[in-house]
């Protein structure tokens, strides 16, 4: 293993000591500090939205603390689910007094800590609703689209909810904005190369150098098929035959697209990948009226992309179009 850190034991706290020192409008939280939240305190009379998740995945979850986004994140270690105590401090932490919106990835560990969590607090008397986001469409058939893993797709419906939230919407209306765009999301994505986990100093799987996986998780769970690397047009190619015929997308639909890489892979390949899929899109008389390429939502140093589509309508191209920022993103 070769990283730059000091302990592997204190990866996640040392990460998220600089990540609130370079960005002082967040701080940390809750006892052991694995808690993300604005730094000025829950905005009265808003609906709050907190998400968590394992670390490793920058900027995906804490990243997306911000204005018009999220106002908080329970931190989990290195792939690891946060703890029940640090979602209930995140949902405090986001709480105004509007009631909080858990917008979180459909993985077990957070289901049940999230759970547990809405149970103590609705005893608070605080008003809670929970959205898990399910964009995967290499985890499970469409038909038990329940069981999908959410992956770089919550970067939309965090943008979305986020911007219903700031408008002043009702819990039960950012709910509803965040399962509808949830519900108009698919994503698949591509590895290349494992990565390490800090604290087992092992890849998480291994792949010989001329193999791709098509469909792995952003854990390294196990794809659709592996086999010899392709080019990237045939790879952009099967990701949208993968993802456009659930979203029934036809022409004259307008669409969000997000190429992203999972960590090592630069930007200059993502753009080879969104060229392809910009070329064959407008071939088929879609718009791309909202498109984002870079690191949105990583594993570790892991090489490899994925694609995100949404399917727009008017309201949601005006929720990606609203104002936002964060330490890894802004919408001006």
């Amino acid at each position: 293993m070769k990283k730059i850190l000091n302990d592997p034991q204190a990866y996640v706290d040392e990460m998220l000591d600089g990540l609130c020192l370079a960005h002082p409008e967040l701080a940390r939280r809750g006892e052991g500090g694995r808690v993300v939240a604005r730094r000025g305190g829950a905005v009265a009379g808003k609906v709050g939205i907190v998400t968590g998740g394992g670390s490793g995945h920058l900027p995906v979850f804490l990243g997306y603390v911000g204005e018009g986004l999220l106002d908080s994140c329970a931190v989990g270690n290195v792939f690891a689910g946060p703890r029940m105590d640090d979602c209930i401090e995140a949902m405090r932490a986001a709480d105004g007094g509007a009631g909080v919106l858990q917008l979180y990835g459909n993985y077990g560990g957070d289901r049940m800590n999230f759970e547990m969590a809405a149970e103590m607090l609705e005893l608070e008397d605080m008003k809670t609703a929970s959205v898990r986001v399910s964009d995967d469409v290499a985890s499970a058939p469409p038909e038990q689209r329940e069981k999908r893993r959410g992956v770089a797709g919550l970067v939309l419906v965090y943008k979305a909810a986020g911007a219903r939230a700031a408008a002043g919407a009702t819990l039960e209306e950012v709910a509803a904005t965040a399962r509808k765009a949830n519900d108009a999301c698919r994503t698949i994505g591509v590895a290349l190369t494992p990565c390490v986990v800090p604290e087992s100093g092992k890849p998480s799987f291994e792949i010989a150098d001329d193999e791709v996986e098509f469909g792995m998780g952003i854990h390294g769970e196990p794809g659709i098929w592996r086999g010899p690397l392709k080019t990237a047009d045939a790879l952009a190619d099967e990701m949208l035959e993968r993802v456009l015929p659930e979203l029934a997308v036809s022409r004259g639909d307008r669409l969000a697209v997000l190429v992203n890489s999972l960590g090592a892979t630069p930007s200059e390949e993502l753009y080879i990948l969104y060229r392809r899929i910009a070329t064959v899109l407008a071939g088929r008389g879609v718009d791309i009226a909202f498109s984002l390429v870079g690191r949105y939502a990583t594993s570790m140093e892991m090489a490899g992309a994925s694609l995100s589509v949404m399917k727009l309508d008017p309201d949601l191209e005006a929720l990606l179009a609203a104002p936002a920022t964060c330490p890894f993103w802004s919408v001006r």
